[in-house]
């Protein structure tokens, strides 16, 4: 047909055609019930990728002559544009399939076990029928309701939970929507679901996860709490200004960290105390924060603000006069220099 002057033709009856089938298609997903929709969708979506196939292999000729020299979209492109416009943006599927999907992922972000297997070939469909198609018709809602749910999740535990165990659960959230993506859905939607946990989760409460009465950033430090410090320096790390927020925090309430002077008589067991409690932040900063100098930084300026204080000075300087090991003397020597120098 093709080189008797017929291309047109027969281009425009595979059109045609090909068009009238998935209407007839689109009736059956349509009538199937419950979670048989998705089972159907995915049945016909595989049907009709080996009917392309074949069809390219019956007009192989038209591929290779006639659609380059018209200008025409290729078999396959044209089958995938057919799909999109007779099926997924079918007037009773779009929506129905939308919410579908939606509502799979809830469920197995209330702990339900849902067939992750189908939603993946669901989602790849999807991402075969172009960026477009995934983005407008899955990704944004999906984006959209997950900053909602995460919203009001972040609300109810923020209410109930102390310090460390919102952030264990920020933390499982953050991993659960990775492994979501590793399982079914594209992975350039990584960025962008993590982006919508760390935000709704963790950027919207960071002052009142690191101020909570008893259990925030201090009482971590206070207790040694080296997990959850862990956790709260990666999680924090992952949103803007949220590592600055916890070393500003240190330097304002640095005071709070360390002996109070008049709790101690004996100036000897004053230092050691000190010397331990160095040795804690020190273990806290290689342990929990990675080493990092900011932190380190902001420990050493709140340990210098508090032995700098006029109580303080009298009772190192009583404390060095009983100190008789060299090691010792050394590291409390470089400890306080700063504050010995007039002695």
């Amino acid at each position: 047909m093709v080189l008797h002057k017929f291309g047109d033709k027969l281009y425009s009856g595979l059109v045609t055609t090909t068009t009238s089938h998935l209407k007839e298609i689109s009736k059956s997903i349509e009538d199937a019930q419950g979670g048989l929709f998705l089972e159907e969708l995915h049945r016909k979506w595989d049907d009709h990728n080996k009917a392309l196939q074949m069809i390219r292999d019956i007009l192989m000729y038209v591929e290779k002559t006639y659609i380059p020299s018209t200008h025409k979209t290729p078999i396959h492109e044209l089958g995938m544009n057919l799909w999109r416009d007779n099926i997924i943006h079918s007037g009773k599927i779009q929506t129905r399939l939308l919410n579908t999907l939606l509502e799979l992922v809830l469920k197995e972000r209330t702990g339900e076990v849902i067939n992750r297997g189908l939603m993946r070939n669901i989602i790849k469909m999807l991402m075969d029928l172009g960026s477009s198609v995934y983005q407008g018709d899955f990704e944004r809602p999906f984006l959209e309701v997950s900053a909602e749910f995460y919203r009001g999740e972040s609300q109810k535990f923020i209410e109930c939970c102390d310090c460390g165990d919102y952030l264990k659960k920020a933390e499982r959230r953050l991993n659960e929507e990775m492994e979501r993506v590793r399982h079914y859905l594209d992975a350039q939607s990584e960025t962008k679901i993590t982006n919508v946990v760390e935000k709704e989760m963790i950027a919207n409460h960071m002052g009142r996860l690191i101020q909570m009465e008893n259990s925030g950033l201090v009482n971590m430090l206070l207790d040694n709490k080296c997990e959850d410090l862990g956790r709260m320096y990666v999680l924090f790390g992952r949103v803007q200004d949220g590592l600055l927020k916890m070393t500003s925090h240190i330097r304002e309430t640095g005071k709070q960290l360390f002996t109070d002077p008049a709790r101690v008589e004996d100036p000897v067991e004053f230092v050691q105390r000190l010397l331990d409690e160095k040795d804690k932040y020190d273990n806290i900063i290689t342990s929990s924060f990675n080493n990092d100098k900011t932190f380190q930084n902001a420990l050493n300026s709140a340990f210098e603000d508090f032995i700098n204080l006029n109580a303080v000075d009298e009772k190192l300087r009583k404390g060095l006069k009983g100190v008789r090991k060299v090691t010792y003397l050394d590291k409390v020597m470089m400890l306080f220099r700063n504050t010995i120098i007039e002695k």
